[in-house]
């Protein structure tokens, strides 16, 4: 399914995963208490970023990748009932395998 977001610059689009929704001791989690998550997987890439010399910086990261990324960082877009995360690529710290 194509998506209809395409990044700019160096920023990527990420699907988080899906939120927990019971405690390690089997509680049932209320929305307002679940941690919002910190891995996902990257579903668009933009094109790279451009230096002060006009040249454009390749993406390390591909779409398919799985990645963890800062806890608070990126913006938040809510299509119907899709949540992706608009990062920039800086704010992904890491692949996951």
């Amino acid at each position: 399914m194509p998506h209809k977001y395409e990044p700019l610059g160096d920023r990527v689009v990420v699907k988080p995963s899906p939120r927990e929704e019971m405690s390690q001791g089997g509680l049932v989690l209320p929305e307002t208490a679940k941690d919002r998550p910190q891995i996902g997987e990257v579903i668009a890439v933009g094109p790279g970023r451009v230096t002060d010399e006009g040249k454009r910086l390749a993406m390390e990261l591909k779409v398919g990748d799985k990645v963890l990324f800062a806890k608070y960082s990126g913006a938040e877009v809510k299509d119907g009932d899709e949540e992706v995360l608009l990062l920039r690529e800086s704010d992904v710290l890491a692949r996951v395998k």
